[in-house]
């Protein structure tokens, strides 16, 4: 209902809504009057970006009910000083979106504050104790938060830090309300076993804890990268360089953000390590950590495992990832068949990303230059014996190429691409997406313009079939890779050497996107840079290999 004087809405007869403060993958958040206390309160709007999805996927539409009514009970189990407060909740039962009361803090959120540049050590330490100190009360409620960012953490005018938005928290028993397989937070700041796949618990929020630390006060994130898959990758595969402006803070940040989770140290202790670089004590770079005063510490904290771990990536079924991709179309050869699920806007509701381009690997496999050496070997059918001296008839000499084992040239591609038509019987896709040590690929459904599976090939390990399936969307066409330039690739990553303005990259990969008849755009290859500072540009070229647009980084 609207107020008759202001003519503004009306939330319940009692909460007039003022002004939007923001918004997300959940809904939008309001500044808004509680007209029976006369107070200031923040009102959130659960409402999806589809007002009709009630109609097409009631199933979807329950779903985010029960997630927002999830958050409120979760919320209002907290009573801790640095967890956003509930102060009322507006059901109007089945088929509506609920919204939520609460306190209204009133200094922006620490994302507005790094805008103005990175805090120091001492300042992030301070607001890491206090954030940490939210999640130790949410953690002892059995509530993981999952989405730890600096967004989600609101500052009072004092400075004090309060968190928020356990929209996508996971309660011990409300998992049922989790598809299986989902991936669900902000990518940049998920810890890697959460990526992929698994639950994660404690120590998953303490490693997003000290991503958004790192980024607080080096000024960047050492893991973003110019596409979110890319980003991904990097999370699961790359190590955590160490931070150059942490001063005191550095050994506890590189303590906690190792992929083990079984080897980050528990919240006590990173607490206690905060608490000393708070308190302007440091941090030793051994064992242990100074003590905060009073405290004994000393080999509190096991030591940082530099060993990668691999993690099993299980993507869900219902979700529809971006579709880059390239070519003109030709009909496809006899394959099997794979089913299609159509369920997109679960992806589009409740921020759930599913991403399948990561190997399951043994190794880092990050190296993004030359020749990989870690989870890239040869392929074990490859010949690698010589003649024998024993027998003097001498065996004859196999004349097949090993497999490549840096598949970003234009042999390993081939050798991706033959592999995976071979595999599946069929020859056309959507997006490819190749780095030195796998090939990502959505292999068109046989008799689908739309309908894709997601298959992978990894280097010495062939290819190997991951339970995504969705279609492209937004005037993406299926393409064959027949008519791609690939011996212009080599000439490609030179010249993207030479303008992309990144001097020391890290991270080197190809996406082929499909053509677009939306934008009347043919099939184009995007070659990729960044640094560990996350400095990224792109150079675009044609199916020909013709360089259409240079987008250094900054």
């Amino acid at each position: 209902m609207n107020n008759g004087d202001s003519g503004r809405r009306v939330i319940d007869g009692r909460f007039r809504l003022e002004a939007r403060l923001g918004g997300g993958g959940m809904g939008t958040v309001w500044r808004a009057t509680d007209l029976a206390l006369h107070r200031n309160v923040a009102v959130k709007e659960v409402r999806p970006p589809d007002i009709d999805l009630a109609e097409y996927d009631p199933q979807g539409a329950r779903l985010l009910r029960e997630r927002v009514l999830r958050e409120a009970r979760a919320l209002a189990r907290i009573d801790h000083p640095n967890v956003v407060t509930i102060h009322h909740i507006v059901d109007g039962g089945e088929g509506t979106y609920p919204w939520i009361v609460m306190e209204l803090v009133g200094g922006g959120s620490l994302a507005d504050r790094l805008e103005r540049g990175p805090t120091d050590p001492v300042e992030t330490a301070r607001i890491g104790r206090e954030v940490l100190a939210a999640l130790r009360a949410a953690h002892d409620a059995g509530i993981q938060h999952r989405d730890v960012k600096p967004a989600n953490v609101l500052l009072r005018p004092d400075g004090r830090p309060v968190l928020t938005d356990f929209g996508i928290a996971a309660i011990r028993e409300s998992t049922a309300l989790t598809a299986t397989g989902s991936i669900i937070g902000t990518p940049d700041y998920m810890a890697p076993e959460r990526i992929a796949g698994d639950d994660g618990g404690p120590a998953s929020d303490l490693w997003s804890l000290a991503m958004m630390l790192y980024a607080a006060v080096e000024g960047h994130h050492p893991l973003r990268r110019g596409t979110t898959m890319a980003t991904l990758a990097a999370v699961l595969y790359e190590n955590v360089p160490p931070p150059r402006k942490a001063g005191p803070l550095a050994d506890a940040l590189m303590r906690v953000l190792v992929r083990d989770p079984q080897a980050r140290p528990d919240a006590g202790t990173f607490d206690r390590m905060l608490t000393a670089v708070s308190a302007g004590a440091g941090v030793g770079t051994s064992a242990g950590v100074a003590a905060a005063p009073g405290e004994a510490v000393a080999d509190a904290v096991p030591a940082a495992r530099t060993e990668p771990t691999s993690y099993r990536l299980t993507p869900p079924q219902d979700a529809v990832p971006r579709s880059p991709g390239p070519a003109p179309v030709r009909p496809a050869r006899r394959g099997r068949r794979a089913a299609v699920a159509l369920s997109a806007v679960g992806t589009v509701l409740v921020g759930v990303l599913a991403w399948t381009l990561l190997p399951d690997s043994e190794g880092s496999g990050s190296s993004a230059s030359g020749d990989s050496t870690n989870g890239a070997t040869a392929d074990p059918s490859a010949d690698t014996s010589s003649t024998g001296t024993a027998d003097k008839s001498p065996t004859p000499r196999r004349t097949e190429r090993k497999t490549p084992t840096n598949l970003l040239t234009p042999d390993g591609i081939r050798t991706a691409v033959k592999a995976l038509e071979k595999e599946t019987g069929r020859d056309r896709y959507g997006n490819l997406t190749v780095y030195p040590e796998y090939v990502s690929a959505q292999v068109m459904v046989e008799g689908s313009r739309t309908g894709y599976q997601q298959y992978t090939y990894y280097v010495g390990r062939g290819v190997q079939e991951t339970p995504i399936k969705a279609q492209l969307a937004g005037g993406a066409q299926p393409m064959t890779l027949d008519g791609l330039a690939w011996d212009r690739l080599p000439a490609l990553l030179a010249e993207a050497e030479k303008k992309l303005n990144v001097d020391d990259a890290t991270t080197r990969y190809l996406v082929v996107k499909s053509p677009n008849d939306l934008f009347d755009r043919g099939a184009e290859m995007l070659v990729y840079l960044s640094d560990e500072y996350n400095r990224s540009g792109y150079l675009q070229a044609d199916a020909r290999g013709k360089v259409t647009r240079v987008t250094p980084a900054d």
